[in-house]
């Protein structure tokens, strides 16, 4: 742990120049996340249930890349088409692959889209919805809850900050996901036009912020302007989301840029290296973190990490890769995130092994 802390403390020497924290950001509702961590940056009324406009449209987009093959075909349901709002003027009829309405979903926010997604992936937009909220409810959005899957206003379709924050990070996790909020223009065709549809993303940091890689914008009357952004930089993934902000553009970059100048990416555990071991009858065993773990620290973090085992009972026989107990990260006393320790070795209830290593160790 003294070894790691040092290695934090140099790497922080060389660190750029920091900034403060923003304090007049116009959003009712703001966080900053540090995407491979989870840990939040910054928050104000981050956990306060609001309206959340297309932004709807990540959780959409999630579960159709989930559940549909990007190559099937969509035949525009008379529903699709005649749904109000922001649109790709879908007909009755017309027929699009799934990828390509994924793209007019996010980048043009075709709130028909939407809906044709929807019927494609679960029969109905009903039905769509409630694997909306199912799916909520795995990845453990507590204060999420979505009646549409276009984001129109509906009583009872809402979120917060830190959920969108938490379900950004998620879907920025899958490669088809983050390609499609990435880009900033592309085409689709137009039936019975001589000309496609012509695609450019209303996200304007993709062009005005450096390293912005997505991801959504949304605006209706009742949820105001609303936006979630994420940027790279030097292998750090920042996740930014305003609700209900009149200066979103302002606000995300000032936040981004405090992201980026007063923290810096710190890799506290390394899968497979080994953290501590334990006994267990005659048996000493390694325990090693079963992933990597990297969060954001300020510098004047780096001396407060702590990693604390957390055991459980064990039991013999062990298993080669069995979860042994678990490392809680924490910095300053708040609780970063959690990485299993796993058994290094198999060691057998009777203890048998030990003593044939044991023997075969003394015949060499």
């Amino acid at each position: 742990m003294k070894k790691l802390i040092a290695l934090l403390i140099t790497f922080f020497i060389c660190f750029p120049v920091r900034s403060a924290a923003p304090e007049d950001i116009s959003a009712k509702s703001a966080v900053l996340m540090d995407a491979a961590s989870g840990r939040l940056l910054y928050e104000k009324n981050g956990f306060e249930r609001l309206p959340m406009a297309s932004t709807t449209k990540i959780m959409t987009a999630l579960l159709v890349i989930e559940n549909c093959g990007l190559g099937e075909s969509v035949t525009v349901s008379p529903t699709a088409a005649s749904v109000e709002g922001s649109s790709l003027w879908l007909e009755a009829g017309e027929n699009l692959t799934v990828e390509q309405l994924l793209y007019g979903l996010m980048l043009k926010s075709g709130n028909d889209a939407a809906v044709a997604l929807a019927e494609k992936t679960a029969g109905s937009e009903e039905a769509f919805v409630a694997l909306m909220n199912a799916r909520a409810r795995e990845l453990g959005l507590g204060n999420t809850g979505f009646k549409t899957p276009n984001g129109l206003d509906a009583d009872g379709h809402h979120t917060t900050a830190c959920d969108l924050a938490a379900l950004t990070r998620r879907a920025m996790q899958n490669p088809v996901f983050k390609k499609i909020v990435s880009t900033k223009e592309t085409s689709i065709p137009w039936a019975g036009r001589r000309w496609d549809r012509a695609l450019k993303n209303h996200n304007k940091l993709l062009w005005s912020y450096d390293g912005c890689v997505g991801v959504k914008t949304g605006f209706t009357k009742k949820a105001g302007r609303c936006l979630v952004s994420a940027a790279e930089r030097e292998g750090r993934t920042l996740i930014c989301v305003t609700l209900n902000a009149p200066n979103d553009w302002d606000d995300h970059k000032r936040l981004l840029d405090y992201g980026f100048g007063e923290f810096a990416s710190a890799a506290i555990a390394k899968k497979g290296e080994r953290h501590s071991s334990v006994t267990v009858g005659d048996s000493e065993i390694g325990l090693v973190f079963a992933e990597d773990f990297t969060t954001s620290l300020r510098p004047d973090e780096a001396e407060s990490v702590e990693v604390r085992r957390e055991m459980g009972e064990i039991t013999l026989p062990v298993k080669k890769g069995r979860r042994l107990a678990t490392a809680a990260i924490f910095a300053n006393g708040e609780y970063l995130g959690s990485v299993g320790l796993l058994a290094d070795r198999s060691v057998e209830a009777d203890g048998f092994g030990d003593k044939l290593i044991k023997i075969i160790k003394e015949l060499m």
